[in-house]
């Protein structure tokens, strides 16, 4: 089986991100950027499903600017056997994301398209759900365990209320949650080895895809800045602010 991952470059999650001083979007000038951290764990369970025999190669793609190439460098590095970058310096909104993808999809014919459930500069957690509806397979959303069973996916997913356990049939999408696994750390050697791993690069117009926006960014601003609290002298006088405040 041939498992498919997308993965995104994102600004690194140590790093706290500046609002451009116009407003019109975050400021990537020489910030560090690196793999979207739910991708990684989407590239770690691929890699363990094929160490369990349940897969036989990775391919993993991105989306994105030629930069993109160092992610899929990464994603090779942690044991992914070929990459696909699908370049472009636009920015990209989830649903041409999943049209593309599916495009890719049709010509990789992949049984599993395993990917993060959300990007963590934009938070939108709807490429999959899109891309399963428009391939029409079954999808496992917030996953936190993933099984491969003859010709199906047993998925144990994060819900309100605990988990929840269900069986798709292959071809399927699967998104994981943070609880799934935890990444590996990509070796030396294996960094020497992804640089010699196959990347090809392709753009929308090659898949004939087109990626305008639906969408325009009125204003992008900082959240408040968050007020010093007030010392209290005893229990009484918390209750009295709480009081004072409508909280109770």
């Amino acid at each position: 089986m041939k498992i498919l991952v997308p993965v995104k470059r994102v600004i690194d999650y140590n790093v706290r991100p500046r609002v451009k001083a116009d407003g019109s979007g975050v400021d990537l000038a020489n910030v560090k950027m690196s793999m979207n951290p739910f991708d990684e764990i989407a590239v770690e369970e691929a890699v363990r499903l094929r160490e369990r025999g349940a897969a036989a190669e990775i391919v993993a793609v991105s989306i994105g600017p030629a930069k993109a190439q160092e992610t899929l460098r990464t994603a090779l590095a942690m044991g992914a056997d070929r990459a696909i970058l699908v370049e472009t310096e636009q920015e990209v909104e989830p649903l041409a994301v999943a049209k593309l993808l599916a495009a890719i999809a049709a010509d990789e014919q992949p049984g599993l398209v395993l990917m993060g459930k959300q990007a963590i500069d934009d938070d939108c957690n709807q490429t999959g759900q899109m891309l399963a509806a428009l391939l029409r397979w079954p999808q496992g959303t917030f996953a936190s365990k993933v099984e491969i069973e003859d010709e199906a996916v047993i998925v144990t997913r994060e819900v309100d209320g605990g988990s929840e356990t269900v069986r798709l049939q292959l071809p399927a999408v699967v998104t994981t949650d943070l609880r799934l696994n935890e990444p590996r750390y990509a070796s030396l050697p294996n960094i020497m080895k992804a640089k010699k791993k196959a990347l090809e690069v392709k753009t929308p117009a090659d898949l004939g895809i087109d990626i305008s926006p639906r969408l325009t960014v009125l204003k992008v601003t900082e959240p408040p800045v968050r007020q010093a609290g007030e010392m209290v002298a005893d229990v009484d006088a918390l209750v009295g602010k709480l009081k004072a405040l409508g909280v109770v």
